[in-house]
């Protein structure tokens, strides 16, 4: 039986962190608040996810952890319109300009849009006997005393009101109050590391002809040095697809159909392209940028507030275009449950130090990936530069080796860490080419 670590608990914000956030809370806490600005229920994007029109790739470590919280809700999407996909079979890799071999991996996946994948978790948490959902409702500061974190202010259709709580947690991404709070309380800001990454969006719906791209569910074309230009094509709910194209290094996709069409003729397959411009449009064309990747370094700080957590894109948020948000948000949450079945003595630390752990990985192939766009040679340390020559090869030999493909896509899908990629097996591989 799990140990209560409390009372009540409330998490601000009700993204995809902060839904698994809370239903991790509840097997801890007697009640669960989740507070949210937006209106939730609407199943249509929303102020607070400003990226929720676009294409976003749920990577399969992301959805096991989730499955793991929600048994059966990845059932429960496929069954609602979410197309299931079975990684480098019905997923068409090209990256370093290189389209990957294909081989079953065992490994499977969903795709469907943000709002989608949100509802369905708020529909299960919403089922939780102990969570109560403040949706339109504004978090307007903390409650302290003693040196740590007491509660929260909360103004809704009711006016403002105080919720004391025995723990908060900060879900509410690139807009968290984490940072404003510390230095109200007399704690120092953590470190942040910041990557320019300059990337814009470009998303369009549509509907394409039947098996207009035969078998594939899924291709992500990547950037790289010398092409700038990349493109994700998603079959999401509605037989719909959805086609995003991602600009690097300051380059930002047009908005108009002339524009998008020409930009995938340069970046994407010929067959792809074609079969972009068979489809019928289903809507506008919508962009949004995206400036730099931030990571808060909470684990270096000496002194942290007992009483308050931090998860999801307020620590760190990533270049979007590798897909790695939501996962990470995942482990992020059962980082949390682990941390609470250790108790709630020097609870802040422990999972800082343990978060730390799950963004290394993911933080090191991004970063890595971001820097190699860069011309300016200083920008790139030396081991950086190595890895990168290292990845490109992998790349080149993943066109034509299976096995190769497969560890990176693994990798990529964060199921393995990125020193899977230098076990000798794969080395060898890379080295003969």
């Amino acid at each position: 039986m799990t140990r209560k670590a409390g009372e009540h608990a409330i998490v601000l914000g009700a993204g995809v962190s902060g839904l698994l956030a809370a239903r991790v809370l509840t097997d801890f806490y007697e009640r669960v608040s989740l507070v949210e600005r937006d209106p939730l229920g609407g199943g249509e994007p929303r102020r607070g996810v400003p990226q929720g029109f676009h294409a976003h790739a749920l990577l399969p470590r992301g959805l096991q952890v989730m499955e793991e919280l929600f048994p059966g809700v990845t059932a429960e999407m496929v069954a609602a319109g979410a197309v299931p996909y079975e990684m480098i079979v019905q997923l068409r890799m090209i990256m370093g300009g290189y389209e990957f071999a294909k081989m079953p991996t065992g490994e499977s996946g969903v795709s469907a849009t943000r709002p989608f994948l949100e509802s369905h978790l708020l529909r299960r948490v919403r089922r939780l006997d102990n969570v109560e959902l403040l949706d339109r409702s504004q978090v307007t500061g903390v409650m302290t005393g003693d040196g740590r974190v007491v509660g929260a202010t909360v103004a809704g259709d009711g006016g403002e009101r105080e919720l004391p709580a025995d723990l908060v947690v900060d879900a509410m991404g690139r807009g968290g109050r984490a940072l404003a709070w510390l230095e109200a309380m007399g704690f120092d800001r953590p470190e942040e590391e910041t990557v320019k990454v300059g990337v814009a969006y470009a998303t369009w719906y549509l509907r394409l002809p039947e098996r207009a791209l035969g078998e594939d569910r899924m291709i992500l074309v990547g950037s790289y040095p010398g092409q700038p230009k990349g493109a994700a094509l998603c079959a999401v709910e509605g037989d719909r697809w959805l086609v995003t194209l991602g600009g690097s290094a300051g380059m930002r996709p047009p908005t108009d159909p002339e524009g998008f069409y020409a930009w995938l003729d340069e970046a994407a397959p010929a067959d792809v392209a074609a079969a972009v411009r068979a489809a019928e449009p289903l809507g506008e064309i919508g962009a949004a940028r995206i400036p730099t990747s931030v990571r808060r370094r909470y684990e270096r700080l000496a002194r942290f507030p007992e009483g308050l957590l931090v998860t999801g894109d307020a620590i760190c948020n990533f270049n979007p275009i590798y897909g790695q948000g939501m996962a990470v948000g995942a482990l992020e949450a059962l980082t949390m449950r682990d941390s609470l079945r250790g108790g709630v003595d020097d609870l802040a630390r422990r999972y800082f130090a343990a978060v730390a752990r799950v963004l290394d990985p993911a933080w090191q192939l991004s970063t890595g990936a971001d820097l190699a766009l860069r011309e300016a040679k200083e920008a790139r340390p030396l081991r950086v530069r190595a890895l990168n020559a290292y990845v490109r090869r992998l790349q080149r030999v993943a066109a034509r080796d299976p096995r190769v493909a497969v560890a990176f896509s693994r990798v990529s899908g964060l199921l393995d860490p990125p020193s899977a990629l230098m076990r000798p097996g794969v080395v060898w591989r890379a080295v003969r080419g």
